[in-house]
């Protein structure tokens, strides 16, 4: 195709200044990713820009939901052999040198996300500019799905911010906004969108040099290496053991031995590309985007909510809903039961928002309702009180007299049956189960439970509002525990019976970190509240017989963290628990302990409560934290059966 005009996938025009804008606009897709033939017709498009080179050359997006996603993720499942695995980062790395080395400007404006492979292309640009606005987000999250940013980012991003910044990025996945894009010399201007295509034409045309990294950074990124891979090996050993999570170590090998260049080592590309690590780490992947579809119908969107319990779930759920966007309205007794989840609030947005005046607007947006006046005006209402079956019955039935007849009515409850508490309702197919995990603000997913006589519309209804704050919406049918807490329980509990029997805490926990948990069972129920773990466990547990080492602690009011003391010690600044290596793990008992809970996931498959095997990993991987190396507990169990 020698006509750049007959790009599928890009759209390029030339301007009087003679700057190219080519937009990327994939062809079928609602976001923009780098496959193989997107990746082909930008080779086509530098091919055209060596015959007749253009003023300038920018790069921008022709999708409303971001700038680039990174590669395509679905061409990996197609990469079966070592050899095709090369040919892919070959593929990026070659490229992206030849979009770098090319002589006149090049710049990538950044609007909404920049991921992966995307960010990979600004990289290997002269300039970058990033809009700010709350979907811009930079990052290279290869790590993730077991792999590295093999297409430069290993080379270009430590070259630009310094290898600190860049290898904090690269070994944890996480993003930066635009205002800290800019801030890291990642970007070259961040600017609201009104201006930002004038100050693309001004910055490319403007003749400055790129931006480099400074004096301390370059020695960081050269003589000091060592140094730095060091106590960037130290860091990850602290939070991954190399036999479960391989890539992060590559990573820094890459840059330190190689100067981030892969295809010097393609064995390393076959020992990552070929581990069962990057295989399940991908199919943890397709299982969360599997859980985002669940919120992407249609429907009439909640922007106001109603949090009647202002306790530490209460009023998180509040706090989230409200960073979100969203206008809340919390109820308890009192404003002073109120105050402290109001204070919460406000750290938990000065920590994420950053700017005052978005802090200001967040507050604004919450809003303290002894009376429950905002019950009137709520699109949903949210219960979050004590999990007493009585206690919730009374409410609903007030809730539903004063409720807007469209406004969904939810339980936040974690054991009780959603057909037991919509006994009291006139209408009870409008009852519908919000399931958030604690602590609200970490925790990705969320529960929509669906009781026997629950509206489709309602549940989808839910669904969206759960994707809209930025969660995971996983269905489930109504049963006790649903599926998180159903599969969690059994596992804490078989981690107490072995206190009972004389193990250390300490040895157990280290044991499930050494399997890849990121919290061992004890530390966890601590972390929940001990008297939490034990209502819920005898509602489970169907009257059977608590942990002696439980019941001895909740009546002594050793109840975990938030007393400063329950199985660990909590009340100076360094806990008890252990975290990372060095503890002892007996052999054999991590097994021990997965068992019960594999066993409960098999039950709530069978049983219904959540629709197939893939869903249930899902759940117990966003909503425990399941060591996701192993693709999720009935998957881990299948492949267990085949060795």
């Amino acid at each position: 195709m020698n006509n750049i005009n007959d790009l599928r996938h890009w759209h390029v025009e030339q301007d009087v200044d003679g700057i190219m804008w080519a937009t990327l606009d994939r062809a079928g897709e609602s976001t923009n990713a780098l496959s193989k033939e997107v990746m082909g017709e930008l080779s086509q498009l530098l091919d055209h820009c060596e015959r007749s080179a253009p003023k300038a050359l920018v790069f921008r997006s022709g999708k409303a939901a971001g700038f680039i996603a990174g590669a395509d993720v679905t061409e990996f499942t197609t990469l079966d052999t070592v050899e095709k695995n090369i040919e892919l980062v070959s593929r990026g790395w070659n490229l992206f040198n030849r979009l770098a080395r090319v002589h006149y400007p090049t710049l990538a404006l950044i609007r909404g996300h920049c991921l992966g492979g995307g960010l990979e292309l600004s990289l290997a640009c002269r300039y970058r500019i990033v809009v700010d606005e709350a979907g811009t987000k930079l990052g290279l999250p290869e790590v993730m799905l077991g792999i590295f940013p093999g297409w430069g980012g290993m080379l270009r991003l430590p070259a630009l911010i310094g290898p600190q910044a860049a290898l904090d990025m690269m070994l944890t996945g996480k993003t930066v906004d635009a205002k800290k894009a800019y801030r890291l010399g990642l970007a070259d201007a961040c600017v609201p969108p009104r201006v930002m295509t004038a100050a693309a034409r001004r910055i490319v045309l403007s003749g400055q040099p790129a931006h480099t990294a400074s004096l301390v950074q370059r020695l960081f990124n050269g003589p000091l290496k060592a140094v730095i891979a060091a106590a960037a090996r130290k860091q990850v050993g602290a939070r991954a053991q190399p036999e479960h999570y391989p890539a992060p170590y590559a990573i820094i090998d890459t840059w330190a031995k190689h100067n981030g260049n892969a295809l010097v080592d393609p064995a390393l590309i076959g020992r990552l590309s070929g581990s069962n690590t990057a295989r399940n780490l991908i199919r943890v992947f397709f299982m969360q985007e599997r859980l985002k579809n669940f919120g992407k119908e249609e429907v009439t969107p909640v922007r106001r909510v109603h949090v009647v319990g202002a306790g530490v779930m209460g009023g998180d759920i509040a706090a989230w809903c409200a960073l979100r966007g969203l206008t809340v309205s919390v109820q308890d007794r009192s404003v002073e039961l109120i105050a402290p989840a109001l204070a919460r609030a406000r750290m938990l947005f000065e920590r994420q928002l950053k700017d005052p005046y978005l802090v200001r607007a967040a507050s604004d947006r919450l809003i303290p309702d002894v009376e429950g006046q905002g019950v009137a005006h709520a699109d949903l209402v949210i219960e979050a009180i004590a999990e007493n079956l009585e206690a919730k019955q009374a409410l609903f039935r007030t809730l539903e007299q004063r409720a807007k007849s469209q406004a969904m009515l939810a339980t936040n409850t974690s054991s009780l049956r959603l057909e037991d508490i919509g006994q009291v309702l006139a209408n009870p197919a409008r009852l519908v189960g919000i399931h958030f995990f604690n602590p609200v603000a970490r925790m990705p997913l969320v529960e929509v439970v669906q009781s026997a006589s629950a509206d489709p519309a309602v549940l989808r209804r839910a669904c969206a509002f759960v994707r809209a704050i930025d969660k995971l919406p996983l269905p489930v049918k109504s049963a006790p525990g649903f599926l998180v807490n159903a599969v969690l329980a059994p596992y804490m509990l078989e981690a107490m019976r072995c206190v009972d029997e004389g193990q250390r805490p300490e040895n157990i926990d280290a044991a499930m970190l050494a399997f890849g948990m990121p919290m061992g069972p004890i530390e966890l129920a601590d972390t929940v509240g001990l008297d939490v773990a034990l209502a819920a466990g005898n509602q489970l547990a169907a009257g059977g017989t608590a942990p002696r080492c439980l019941t001895e602690r909740v009546a002594r009011k050793d109840l975990g963290r938030k007393t400063g003391k329950g199985f660990y010690d909590w009340s100076g600044a360094k806990t008890s628990a252990p975290r990372g290596s060095g503890m002892s793990a007996p052999p054999g008992l991590a097994d021990r302990l997965v068992a019960p809970l594999i066993s409960a996931a098999k039950k709530m498959l069978a049983d219904g409560v959540v629709a197939d095997a893939d869903l249930a990993d899902a759940g117990i991987i966003f909503g425990t934290g399941f060591a996701p190396f192993t693709g999720g507990p009935l998957h881990y169990a299948a492949e267990k059966e085949t060795q």
